[in-house]
């Protein structure tokens, strides 16, 4: 008997973060999450999520957008489709909803979710098996204070929970930046590796003063210097020092992947999977890179545990993963939403056991960040 979808419900969680996240584009105090779950015809049941950054500060879909067009738009295409045929139900979608990356990419993570745990397989086998169970994971230092981040980085160094460091900057003058970056990478030696993104804020007259100064303070990798667009720029960045740069916002899926693969446009792909438009499609692009002899990393969009999962079983099966990933979304947020939390030890985040995605959502804190059915829960608070 053809198991079915049943039913596509989306809830959007409001949950605070430990401390400011400043970006050049906005400074995040909430992360606003849109988990989807489907529920299938035997009983079975797939999660997934679609979160973005800033709201629409960081791209053209905010939480509402992705909800809208997963209630309005994807889910009556899916009712009463063949749940296991993920690939065909991920290609309707694809050409019946156009952009919408995030949204689709929340719906193919629930489907897959569920194909999964029908199988009683983690995800990873579904996708070829995991060829390692646990990924280095980089901690972004985003309070804006140099002092602020050199403490929090000496505590992540003394708990073994983090040896890469990302510096969100882009919102100060170009000589500003590098000296508040100077100060962190001074303080940290050569303990960690120190990494910035600017989030598309320089001119390429500034990226070029920029990342000259930025190798000077031992930067090891430039993320995104110029706008998506500016691809030309971004390979002449690429092409004129020895600091990697990586490719993030200009990375929208394999077409795009492709463009900037075939003139070597970047060092580095940030590979995400809802900017990808989904898992399979964000398997294409890590596929590429490493076709083209580019570097991967494994990308984030602050998400919260449900879809850190997600790309924790797609890229345990990358056969290299030079890079790393910034994996630390749930650590950011000022309460726990999964029933039992993904382990970050040893510089690294574990990849979890079980069927699907290997996960839950804790009934309780979903419960009471939920836009519409907040009740008197009380949360357990996470500390940074």
């Amino acid at each position: 008997m053809t198991i079915t979808i049943d039913r596509i419900e989306t809830a959007i969680l409001d949950v605070p973060t430990i401390r400011g996240h400043v970006l050049s584009m906005a400074t995040m105090t909430t992360q606003s999450v849109v988990l989807v779950t489907i529920r299938f015809s035997d009983g079975s049941v797939g999660l997934g999520e679609g979160t973005t950054i800033g709201g629409m500060s960081y791209g053209p879909e905010s939480p509402e957008s992705i909800r809208l067009a997963v209630d309005s738009y994807i889910a009556p295409l899916l009712l009463g489709r063949d749940a296991d045929a993920v690939l065909a139900a991920a290609a309707l979608v694809e050409r019946q909803v156009k952009g919408n990356p995030i949204a689709r990419s929340a719906v193919e993570i629930a489907l897959w979710d569920g194909f999964a745990r029908r199988l009683g397989l983690p995800l990873a086998s579904v996708f070829g098996g995991a060829v390692r169970g646990a990924m280095p994971v980089a901690w972004t230092l985003a309070s804006g204070e140099a002092a602020s981040d050199i403490e929090e980085a000496e505590d992540m160094l003394a708990r073994h929970r983090h040896r890469i460091f990302k510096l969100k900057i882009g919102k100060r003058e170009v000589r500003e930046d590098i000296a508040h970056v100077a100060r962190i990478a001074a303080a940290v030696g050569d303990r960690a590796s120190i990494r910035v993104d600017v989030n598309q804020a320089w001119s390429l007259a500034e990226a070029r003063w920029g990342l000259r100064g930025l190798q000077e303070v031992g930067v090891d990798l430039v993320e995104q210097p110029v706008a998506r667009d500016d691809l030309s720029g971004l390979k002449a960045l690429t092409d004129a020092g020895e600091i990697a740069v990586m490719a993030d916002e200009a990375l929208s899926g394999p077409a795009s992947a492709l463009r900037i693969a075939a003139n070597r446009g970047a060092d580095v792909f940030a590979v995400k999977v809802a900017q990808s438009g989904g898992l399979s499609r964000a398997r294409e692009v890590t596929s590429i890179a490493a076709s083209a002899g580019i570097g991967v990393y494994g990308g984030t969009m602050l998400e919260s545990g449900v879809a850190t999962a997600a790309s924790l079983h797609l890229f345990a099966t990358a056969e290299t993963l030079e890079w790393g990933t910034e994996f630390f979304g749930p650590l950011l947020f000022a309460h726990e939403i999964l029933a039992k939390p993904l382990v970050y030890r040893d510089f690294a985040v574990e990849l979890p056991a079980g069927p699907g995605i290997g996960v839950q959502p804790d009934p309780d804190p979903c419960a009471f960040f939920d836009r519409e059915k907040r009740r008197t829960v009380h949360p357990v608070s996470r500390a940074v």
